[in-house]
């Protein structure tokens, strides 16, 4: 089901509770595209156990949410390992116990070796991250589970930025998530979008005095990508 920018009260409570933690924040932050944004979002900084089980609850509500069907879920190094794994708690609390698995960036020689660990990858996967800024980091993931002869099936993260993509250092017509949603084949679920962050700047005025409302409004014009499919 579709929700309206501003009717969705899931997403502008999550806005609320990253402002809060100190995860989203305002001012001048270069991004890894090297555009000079007026936010930024930093997932690391959900930094404690009351946090991340407050996290877990918006993950799970988005993605219960969504109807998404799924059978395991998959963690990628680094920020999706803890993501994953409190979601998975989170479900397991709610009734729905699902196996859970994650990889290394580099593969260990001894035990059990290898670079994935946890529940054998097999059916439907669902990736849990931060952000997709270039999906890179999807596209790695979704090797690795179909080289494990599971399907890879549905992204679910925290924020879509809703902005262009760059390949090969250009800017494209397209957001990393719809490449992924329209190219890849994935279904893509964000607690939150840029859209709704917008409005919750309508709603509460900075107080720094920083504009960030009309800076951020300034920014998606500029870098921003229309809903439809891609060209």
């Amino acid at each position: 089901m579709s929700v309206d920018a501003g009717q969705d009260e899931l997403a502008q409570e999550f806005v609320q509770f990253a402002v809060d933690c100190g995860v989203l924040r305002f001012g001048e932050f270069t991004t890894k595209a090297g555009r000079l944004s007026p936010y930024f979002f930093n997932a690391g900084l959900f930094d404690d156990g009351a946090r991340l089980n407050r996290l877990a609850q918006f993950y799970a509500r988005r993605l219960l949410d969504s109807g998404i069907e799924f059978d395991m879920i998959f963690g990628p190094a680094y920020k999706g390992i803890p993501l994953g794994a409190t979601l998975a708690v989170e479900l397991a609390r709610q009734g729905r116990n699902v196996p859970f698995v994650y990889n290394r960036k580099e593969a260990k020689d001894h035990g059990e070796g290898g670079t994935l660990v946890g529940a054998p990858l097999k059916g439907r996967v669902l990736i849990v991250d931060d952000v997709m800024s270039a999906g890179t980091a999807v596209r790695e993931s979704i090797a690795l589970i179909r080289a494990a002869g599971a399907t890879p099936h549905a992204v679910l993260i925290a924020l879509d930025r809703q902005e262009k993509a760059t390949e090969n250092g250009h800017d494209v017509d397209y957001s990393a998530v719809q490449y992924v949603r329209q190219q890849l084949g994935l279904q893509v679920c964000a607690i939150a979008r840029l859209t709704d962050l917008l409005h919750y700047l309508t709603q509460h005025p900075d107080p720094k005095g920083t504009a960030s409302h009309d800076r951020v409004l300034a920014y998606r014009q500029r870098y921003g990508v229309e809903e439809g499919l891609i060209q």
